[in-house]
């Protein structure tokens, strides 16, 4: 069976932290370093608008030398977010991130954000289905 971006939100969870397009880059700094996140979705009015990420930060703030705590998250943003639905595949979204050259996929279900998969979760589920397969093989082998 197909594991689903469903099976890797049950796994891990549908917490998403979000983020206002109008809000400083370093409150968004700030909310990444106190959830551990290394990405949140930038929300305006209910819709997902861009994502901001570590890398957008590295490469737009401190390169550009450009001064986090005046300049807004839309500045800095990515807004050409590629989004999943719960029943795309996991290989969708492998192939999604590699093909982009993406980390995080937004999860968005009739219009509302509803989860946050990162490529991290992909691999771990991927991980996991080569082990069971292995498992199944050995088994069979061995009778």
């Amino acid at each position: 069976m197909q594991k689903t971006v469903t099976h890797l939100l049950q796994a891990k969870g549908s917490d998403v932290w979000t983020i206002a397009p109008d809000e400083t880059v370093y409150a968004a700094l700030e909310l990444m370093a106190e959830h551990n996140v290394g990405a949140l979705v930038v929300v305006d009015a209910g819709a997902v608008v861009g994502i901001m990420s570590e890398r957008d930060y590295a490469r737009k703030v401190i390169l550009e030398g450009i001064d986090s705590k005046h300049t807004p998250v839309q500045a800095i943003m990515t807004s050409d977010v590629t989004v999943v639905g719960r029943n795309d595949s996991v290989a969708e979204c492998m192939s999604l991130m590699t093909d982009r050259h993406i980390r995080h996929l937004p999860v968005v279900e009739e219009g509302s954000l509803v989860g946050l998969v990162s490529v991290g979760d992909v691999v771990k589920a991927v991980m996991a289905e080569q082990a069971f397969l292995i498992e199944q093989l050995e088994q069979y082998i061995t009778g």
